[in-house]
């Protein structure tokens, strides 16, 4: 059951705090005054969307927490919106939580209508969603399990043929490309270890230049240098033996000399260019071939590297493709069989719920006033999930009155009979897990002697688990356990939504406000609360 609710700065209610009584409890007030507000509050703590602009204006931030105890366990949830960025943070007895982890536990802490809920009974789709709530989780997952498999081989089979016809208008072109590139043989990196490997041969060139040059003066043939420093020396030689004074300056030119004469042999010593001339004449042809490449492929060297990859894993899979669809084919035909049997499984199950459901059905709308000759079933037609596989949907019918056909729930039904039959579903739908209930005004459209069995039915149900009740009819909030009054109130010009438990008096005086007031009202709240035995 919901033990406890507070909120905090959400649209008008600034700081709530709400404790639940076992039974009934009732929430009631005049239209406005912010009981869709505790009902938006649950529905966000419980999973559900909530805009920024229901944070309190000025506020940063809006709070809900709640307290729900089961039988087995107690559960603390709070969930918090930012009015700035719209993010919400969950917790789960006090821990960061999903939003998926608390949705499923959901179904467990309660079970929300509102006239909400009796417009989806109109929807042919929520007539099955009603029957598979009553089915085994198992039948209802392999089906699923199984399509789901089925779906995506299939996918796998239709990309495969597009890709494969795709491919296959190019194989010609691919084929062509590989040739060209499978001629050249670019290896990666190939382009720019070439250019760096010319470059160091053409500085080699301008070095043997040097060193030709270098030579050339040292053996000029009309003037050489080293010849002449010979000549030199030996003038100076006959000079220093008639002055003494040019004595050292022989010993000095033959230092020189023995330089140059040094020099000659290194340069002598340094390679021919005969082979580094062909090596980049080479060189240059192979830059030509890769540079023609490009052109003809209109791409650089790192993409034709990554295209010639992609061509031999191209004609590679155009190549084993068939029997890769033959494969996929072999795989879907298995589990097109195993889904064929899950759906056989799923529709003789939906059939036998079918039946009983539509006894219990027939049942609770008894006690809700409909006549003991209303007779409700579900009406099967198939649908193709799958080519060749076909899936039995369910679809309400019923016959309200006698001698009449069956028709669609959807077709005939008032929205008093869908308060009334919404009511007799949820009094099944939870019948195993016992969550609390909440009814927001599922008693619209209804009255008289039928108010009076649905308050009946409410309170017969209230004797097993929670029920919270949003109701303007005093008929039904007399039975209250515990009742609540939602209105607003103004404050130094800010308006607030309160809530609050009513005393004996102020329950007597509400019951006499929703019957209309004066005399005939405060009559009424008596015999009313007389009825209930309350007082």
């Amino acid at each position: 059951m919901l033990e406890f609710l507070r909120i905090q700065n959400l649209a008008l209610i600034q700081d709530l705090e709400i404790e639940f009584a076992p039974g009934l409890n009732v929430l009631t007030g005049e239209s406005g005054a912010g009981k869709s507000f505790v009902l938006r509050a649950l529905d966000f703590i419980l999973g559900e969307k909530l805009q920024p602009d229901m944070v309190r204006q000025g506020k940063d931030k809006a709070r809900v927490e709640a307290v729900f105890v089961l039988p087995e366990e107690e559960y603390l949830l709070r969930r918090e919106i930012s009015a700035r960025t719209g993010r919400s943070r969950l917790f789960l007895n006090d821990d960061l939580t999903s939003q998926e982890r608390i949705r499923s536990l959901k179904n467990r802490l309660i079970i929300h209508t509102s006239q909400h809920s009796q417009q989806r009974l109109l929807s042919p789709g929520f007539h099955q969603h009603i029957l598979d709530s009553f089915l085994d989780k198992e039948t209802l997952g392999q089906k699923d399990l199984h399509l789901q498999a089925l779906k995506k081989v299939n996918r796998e089979k239709k990309e495969l043929n597009q890709k494969f016809q795709s491919l296959q208008e190019k194989r010609e072109l691919l084929e062509h490309q590989a040739e060209e590139i499978e001629r050249v043989a670019p290896g990666d990196g190939e382009e720019e270890e070439l250019e760096q490997k010319k470059d160091r041969l053409r500085n080699q060139a301008r070095i043997q230049k040097d060193i030709q040059d270098a030579l050339d003066i040292l053996h000029h043939p009309d003037n050489p240098l080293l010849d002449n420093i010979r000549s030199l020396q030996q003038s100076l030689s006959r000079l220093a033996q008639l002055d003494e004074g040019f004595g050292g300056y022989g010993e000095q030119l033959e230092d020189i000399r023995q330089f140059f004469s040094d020099l000659d042999t290194s340069l002598r010593q340094r390679p021919s260019l005969g082979e580094s001339e062909q090596e980049l004449e080479d060189i240059e042809a192979r830059l030509f071939a890769l540079s023609r490449l490009q052109r003809r492929l209109n791409r650089s060297m790192p993409e034709i590297i990554t295209l010639k990859d992609e061509i031999e894993a191209n004609l590679s899979f155009l190549d084993r493709c068939q029997l890769d669809v033959r494969e996929l084919e072999r795989r879907e035909q298995d589990i097109k069989k195993d889904l064929d049997q899950a759906v056989t499984r799923l529709n003789s199950a939906r059939e036998q719920a079918g039946k009983k459901l539509a006894g219990q059905l027939q049942e609770e709308l008894w006690t809700l006033g409909f006549s003991r000759d209303v007779q409700v079933g579900f009406e099967f037609s198939p649908l193709e999930i799958f080519p060749g596989v076909f899936e039995q949907q369910a679809r309400l019918q019923w016959i309200p009155n006698p001698g009449q056909p069956g028709q669609p729930l959807d077709k005939i039904a008032s929205g008093g009979e869908l308060s009334r039959f919404l009511l007799a579903l949820v009094g099944l739908l939870a019948a195993d897990e016992l969550p609390s209930l909440l009814f927001d005004e599922v008693d619209a459209g209804i009255g008289g002697i039928i108010l009076g069995q649905v308050g009946q039915r409410i309170g017969e149900l209230s004797q097993k688990q929670q029920i919270i009740l949003v109701t303007h009819w005093p008929q039904l909030a007399a039975g209250a356990d515990r009742h609540f009054h939602v209105h607003k109130e103004v404050l130094d010009s800010q308006t607030f939504t309160r809530c609050r438990p009513l005393s004996r008096k102020e329950i007597r005086d509400e019951l006499s406000r929703m019957a209309g007031g004066g005399e005939q009202g405060r009559v009424m709240a008596g015999q009313l609360l007389d009825r209930e035995n309350r007082f």
